[in-house]
């Protein structure tokens, strides 16, 4: 049975990040993908060019039972670390909006950059390697962990296996079916930065317009006294053949719970009907009509136009206009849920982090274990967030284990 000191299971982004840290500090580390090649999900990432951080980053972008948890992690290992590492390997970047940032080729040189970093730590790497269980190391210290290439003991295992997202690129329950069986608690898994589908009156209403596109603020909504923790999201909104997507939808989602609305602001930081206010004639739905084409695509407008019109005979009051204007920054759905794992970005819940320590990632309840990346109860909005944490909690077990 060979003999390492850390086996690291998952070659994902936190995965490779922490083989090579732990290599770089002498110790012998052998890094395991059950895909055939490292990396899968950042060679998707960004449209193919990776969105490998964001300048912005802040514990405050990420979602956690404990929102303090990643504190530690992110304010050790920095996007400006990370920045340094990819211009090392002199890969060329730009910022695109909102702090992130994406290589100007191929997220393939994020790849190449980590395996290099890796060859150069003395990391072994193995895909196709699928593993069937860890266990103490009986009387001896560590573990052993048993493979489809055979049995490898090692003083420290880290659990780098990722999320349930995108089950078509391998993603698996394993990393989270083998930390309850140590006893970990698990934060229920649920869908992320993923698209919402109507309910069946919204699709009739609503789906035909597929393709249109404008700016709102979006936020989930809750109850009223947990409301000051769920950020809104000013980007863009996409009506599809099945509900609603777009930056501004996925960002909501990640808060937003099944049987929830979610409330859009559909003309944010304007007074789109106040005109209507100063005639004491032309107060109707064609009126409204032009007011509304100057801020919404024209499909959308007149859709808007035809379902409030329906809903209600108009009341052109001055207090009837307010209502309208009122509705056009709350319009509020009750999706009939998301589209699940097989289109979100990330899992948001994991292992709970009460039971990790949240310098090194390791577990309070079994020394030598760790847990980084998705599959810790920490989720980052959309923008790169997600990635930072990969490399920042990947860097803190890597020092460790």
């Amino acid at each position: 049975m060979d003999q390492y000191d850390v086996v690291v299971l998952g070659a994902g982004a936190a995965g490779m990040m922490c083989a090579f840290e732990a290599g770089k500090r002498g110790r012998r580390v052998l890094l395991l993908e059950h895909g055939e090649r490292v990396g899968r999900k950042i060679l998707i990432s960004g449209g193919g060019r990776c969105n490998f951080t964001n300048i912005g980053t802040k514990a405050e972008n990420f979602l956690s039972e404990n929102p303090h948890f990643a504190k530690s992690a992110l304010a050790r290992f920095t996007p400006k670390d990370f920045i340094a590492l990819v211009e090392k390997h002199r890969i060329r970047y730009h910022e695109k909006t909102l702090g992130q940032l994406f290589c100007d080729d191929s997220a393939k040189q994020i790849v190449a950059m980590l395996e290099k970093e890796c060859a150069e730590a003395r990391v072994e790497t193995r895909c196709g390697v699928s593993v069937s269980s860890v266990r103490r190391g009986g009387d001896a210290a560590g573990f052993v962990v048993e493979t489809s290439a055979g049995k490898f003991a090692c003083e420290s295992v880290v659990v780098a296996t990722g999320g349930l997202s995108i089950p078509a690129m391998g993603a698996t329950a394993f990393g989270y079916e083998l930390a309850r069986e140590f006893g970990h608690a698990i934060v229920e898994p649920r869908a992320g930065l993923v698209p919402l589908v109507f309910s069946v009156d919204d699709k009739a209403r609503w789906c035909d317009l597929a393709g249109v596109a404008f700016d709102v603020v979006a936020r989930a909504v809750v109850q009223e006294k947990a409301r000051r923790k769920i950020p809104a999201f000013r980007e863009r909104l996409l009506v599809t053949h099945r509900g609603v997507s777009g930056p501004a939808v996925l960002q909501a989602s990640s808060y937003w719970r099944p049987g929830g609305e979610v409330s859009f602001d559909t003309a944010p930081g304007l007074e789109v009907f106040r005109p209507l206010l100063a005639q004491a004639s032309g107060r109707d739905w064609n009126s409204a009509y032009a007011a509304l084409r100057t801020v919404l695509p024209t499909r959308m407008a007149e859709r808007w136009v035809r379902v409030r019109a329906n809903a209600s005979a108009g009341d052109w009051t001055n207090a009837g206009i307010a209502r309208l204007e009122s509705d056009l920054h709350a319009w509020t759905l009750r999706p009939d849920g998301s589209e699940g794992f097989a289109k979100a970005e990330v899992t948001v819940g994991g292992v709970d982090t009460a039971e990790l320590d949240a310098r090194t990632m390791e577990s309070k309840r079994v020394p030598g274990m760790y847990f980084i990346g998705e599959v810790v109860d920490v989720t980052g909005w959309l923008g790169g967030y997600n990635f930072q944490w990969a490399w920042a909690s990947a860097v803190a077990a890597g020092a460790a284990a």
